[in-house]
C-alpha cells in the first residue's frame, strides 16, 4: 500500500469517529469498498490499519455505519498479528456485535491466540448474548490444544439446551482434545 493510500485510509478512520453518522455511515463504506478491491498481498496492511476501529464502528448507534463495517470486516481476513491484546478488550464489551467481531477475529489468529482463553471461555459463562457465547465456542475450537483451560466452560456448555451452542462447544473440545 502506498503512502498516499495510507493517508487516505487513516482519513478515512478519521471519518468513523465523526459527530454525523451520515460521515461516519459514508467513511465505512468506503473502507469496505477499500478492503473488497485489494490485492491479497496488501491485506495485510489494510487490516493493520482498520480491524479495530472497523470492529468498534460495530457498537456504532446508526445501523448503515454497523452494516458496512461488518462487511468489511467479513471480506478482511485474518487481523494484524499485534492486534490480538486489544482485540481480548472488546471481547468483554456491552455491544454484542463489537464481541461477536472482536471474537471472529480472535478465532481468526488460531493457536496464535492462546492469550485470550480465559476470556473467550469467561464469554461463554457471562454473555447475556446467545450469538456472543456461540462464536466464544468457535474461537476457542479454532485455538485447539492451547485452549485447555476453557474445557470446563466448554463442557458445560455442551449440556445446554440450546443445540448450536451445544455443537459449537462439542466440536471446540473435541479440537482442543484431552
Amino acid at each position: 500500500m502506498s503512502r498516499a493510500d495510507n493517508l487516505d485510509m487513516a482519513t478515512l478512520i478519521e471519518k468513523l469517529a465523526a459527530n454525523d453518522p451520515h460521515r461516519r455511515a459514508e467513511a465505512a463504506e468506503m473502507i469496505c469498498h477499500a478492503c473488497q478491491a485489494c490485492p491479497n498481498d496488501e491485506t495485510h496492511a489494510v487490516a493493520s490499519l482498520v480491524t479495530l476501529p472497523l470492529v468498534r464502528a460495530c457498537g456504532d448507534g446508526d445501523e448503515r455505519v454497523r452494516e458496512w463495517a461488518v462487511a468489511a470486516l467479513e471480506d478482511l481476513g485474518p487481523p494484524p498479528t499485534g492486534a490480538v491484546q486489544e482485540l481480548v478488550q472488546l471481547v468483554t464489551s456491552g455491544e454484542p456485535l463489537v464481541a461477536y467481531w472482536a471474537i471472529t477475529l480472535v478465532g481468526r489468529f488460531g493457536q496464535d491466540a492462546s492469550s485470550a482463553v480465559a476470556a473467550l471461555a469467561a464469554c461463554i459463562d457471562s454473555s447475556a448474548d446467545i450469538s456472543v457465547r456461540q462464536r466464544a465456542a468457535w474461537a476457542l475450537g479454532q485455538i485447539g490444544p492451547a485452549a485447555l483451560l476453557a474445557r470446563p466452560a466448554l463442557l458445560q456448555a455442551a449440556g445446554q439446551s440450546d443445540s448450536r451452542m451445544a455443537r459449537l462447544a462439542k466440536e471446540a473440545l473435541e479440537a482442543i482434545g484431552s
